[in-house]
C-alpha cells in the first residue's frame, strides 16, 4: 500500500440531547477527542490557521463540531446550495460504503448558508452532481468568536455545530442500518481565501497583474496527496462506537487493507490511462501481500475497461474494482 495511511477517529455514542447552537459546552462534547489539527490538502505544508473537528452520534443525527482559528471572518453568500467554497469555508465528505461512488458533500460558510449535494461517482469518472438532493431535517448552527464582516478588527475563531439525520445521510449507503460499530469513509475540508478590504468590505484577492483571483488554501483532516477531495478512497474513517469496550476494539480489518491496495492499483492504472489511452498490463500484479499473506489477483480486461477481483482468505469474500474505481464486495 503506498503513501500515507488515512486517518481515523472513534465517534462517541451519546443518549443526551445535543443543543445546536455553535457552542459544544454539553459534557458529551467535553468527552469527544478532537481529530489531528487540519494540514494542506497535499500533505505537507502546514496552515496559517488551526482548524480541528469533533464527532458525535445517537440514533437520529451524525453531530459534527468543528473550530476554524481566523482573524478576519468574513462571508457574503446567502442563498442555499450557491457555491459556498467562494467564501471560507467548511466541508464535509461522506462515503458510507467506501466503494468511491454515491457520497455526500456538505459545505457551510460563517453565515450559516449551507450547499448539500449527492455525487454519484468522482469526478474523474463523469459523474451526476444530484445538487437538488437535500438533506432534510439537517440542523446548524455558527457561533463567531469576533465580528462578522467587520475589518476594522481582529477575530479569534469560528465555530460550527452540525447535525446531519441518519434516515437521509443511508441514502448513500446500501445498508438501510446505522453504522453501530462499523466505519464510514469521512473527510473535512476548509477553504481559505486570501482577501482584499474595499470601504471595509472583504473580498477575494487578485493578482494586481493577471487580474485573476489568487488560489484558494485547501486544509484537510486526513490528506489527499494532491489537490482534489474528490478521490474518495483516500479520505479517513470514522467509526461509531457504541461503548468503551468497542471504542477499544477499532482496527481497520484485512479486508479494508485489501481494499486499500486494489484502489492503489488503480490509481496507477488510471493514471497511466490517462496518458497513453491504454492499460499497462505490467500495472496489474499477479496477487498482494497482506499481513504475510499472499492473495493471488485475477484481472478481465478489454480495451477499454477491467475488473479485478480477489477472493479474501480472512472472510471468503470475493472484492471487486473495476476500471472506475468503484468497489464491491460479494
Amino acid at each position: 500500500m503506498s503513501g500515507i495511511l488515512p486517518k481515523s477517529y472513534i465517534a462517541n455514542y451519546t443518549t443526551n440531547a445535543i443543543k445546536i447552537d455553535g457552542i459544544a459546552n454539553e459534557t458529551q462534547w467535553k468527552d469527544a477527542i478532537w481529530t489531528d489539527e487540519f494540514i494542506d490538502i497535499e500533505g505537507v505544508k502546514t496552515p496559517k490557521y488551526k482548524t480541528k473537528v469533533k464527532m458525535l452520534w445517537d440514533d437520529e443525527y451524525f453531530y459534527f463540531y468543528a473550530e476554524l482559528e481566523e482573524p478576519n471572518i468574513w462571508g457574503d453568500i446567502t442563498k442555499r446550495d450557491a457555491v459556498i467554497f467562494y467564501n471560507n469555508d467548511f466541508e464535509i465528505f461522506m462515503d458510507p460504503d467506501g466503494d468511491s461512488h454515491n457520497y455526500m458533500e456538505f459545505e457551510m460558510n460563517a453565515l450559516n448558508t449551507v450547499w448539500d449535494l449527492f455525487l454519484t461517482k468522482p469526478y474523474r469518472n463523469g459523474n451526476k452532481i444530484l445538487d437538488n438532493w437535500d438533506i432534510k431535517g439537517m440542523k446548524t448552527a455558527v457561533f463567531i468568536d469576533g465580528t462578522l464582516n467587520d475589518s476594522s478588527d481582529r477575530d479569534t475563531k469560528w465555530s460550527v455545530e452540525i447535525a446531519l439525520p441518519w434516515s437521509v445521510l443511508l441514502e448513500g449507503s446500501s445498508s438501510t442500518s446505522i453504522p453501530k460499530n462499523n466505519y464510514w469513509r469521512v473527510n473535512f475540508s476548509r477553504v481559505n481565501w486570501d482577501f482584499d478590504i474595499k470601504d471595509g468590505k472583504y473580498s477575494r484577492k487578485k493578482d494586481p497583474k493577471t487580474k485573476k483571483l489568487l488560489p484558494e488554501y485547501n486544509w484537510v483532516w486526513s490528506p489527499q496527496g494532491v489537490i482534489n477531495m474528490h478521490e474518495p478512497e483516500k479520505w479517513g474513517y470514522v467509526f461509531f462506537a457504541e461503548n468503551e469496550k468497542q471504542k477499544k476494539s477499532f482496527q481497520l480489518t484485512n479486508d479494508e487493507y485489501i481494499r486499500l491496495q486494489l484502489f492503489d492499483i488503480h490509481n496507477n492504472q488510471r493514471n497511466y490511462y490517462s496518458k497513453n489511452k491504454k492499460w499497462n498490463k505490467d500495472l496489474f500484479p499477479k496477487s498482494l501481500l497482506i499481513k504475510e499473506t499472499t492473495i493471488n489477483i485475477t484481472t478481465e480486461t478489454t480495451k477499454t475497461s477491467y475488473v479485478l477481483s480477489v477472493k479474501s482468505p480472512f472472510t471468503n469474500k470475493t472484492l471487486f474494482i473495476n476500471n472506475e474505481g468503484k468497489l464491491t464486495t460479494h
